[in-house]
């Protein structure tokens, strides 16, 4: 039992079957051939159901900017199936391992940034190779491995929150960044005694000490503000 290439190489000829075989492709199935003693005994096809969630999400991550490219080992026409009821921008059908890690490092020469989602031992390479490497939690330990997230659930949707989180969070740290450049560049010349000649302003010890617990308190405080992050934002405006 194998793919078209397989009974290629064994000489059997699948011509007989092949229309048979096409319509269910373009159903998004994936065709394997059954061989008996040399000869083609018949054909069985298999389908994973896409989630429910997967169009949403992808739809979301687009809004954001990314092109979405569905690299498979599987046929171009039941690639293109998929990638037709999912809208994804890019199709690579027939892609191996090695092409799958190809693929990234193409599109990284080319000066994307890359992020690699995928859940089987086939994928491992790409998620090594991509800049950021996402894995689903439903699928191969190997592939968790040489990943650097990991979707506990293995929905789609989870890059997006992912997203969102990472926005959030960088966007904290710089607003904490500021509120420390802005606290230090006032209050460290008035506590060195800068400005004691001019104003005969001194600042005490305590209240200095008292400054700096202040000033971390607030740089908690605003990073304590993404608990209240909404993570399904951009899944609501889809």
């Amino acid at each position: 039992m194998g793919n078209a290439a397989l009974f290629d190489d064994k000489g059997i000829n699948l011509t007989d079957v092949e229309e048979q075989a096409d319509a269910m492709r373009k159903a998004a199935k994936t065709v394997m051939y059954l061989g008996v003693d040399g000869k083609l005994a018949g054909l069985i096809a298999v389908q994973d159901p896409i989630k429910n969630t997967t169009a949403n999400a992808i739809r979301a991550l687009q809004a954001q900017g990314m092109r979405i490219v569905m690299a498979t080992g599987d046929n171009e026409t039941t690639a293109q199936a998929v990638a037709s009821e999912l809208g994804i921008d890019e199709v690579r059908a027939g892609v191996s391992p090695e092409g799958k890690q190809k693929l990234v490092e193409e599109l990284r020469k080319q000066g994307a940034t890359v992020a690699m989602a995928g859940d089987g031992v086939n994928d491992a390479p790409a998620l090594a190779a991509a800049d950021v490497g996402i894995a689903m939690g439903t699928g191969a330990d190997v592939a968790m491995e040489s990943a650097g997230i990991t979707l506990v659930k293995g929905d789609l949707n989870g890059i997006v929150r992912a997203r969102t989180l990472a926005h959030g969070t960088l966007r904290n740290i710089k607003q904490n960044l500021f509120f420390a450049f802005v606290y230090n560049t006032l209050g460290v010349p008035v506590a060195a005694g800068l400005f004691y000649p001019i104003f005969g302003a001194l600042l005490s010890p305590m209240i200095a000490a008292a400054a700096m617990s202040l000033s971390s308190v607030s740089v908690i405080g605003n990073a304590l503000r993404l608990r209240t992050l909404r993570l399904d934002a951009a899944l609501d405006k889809e």
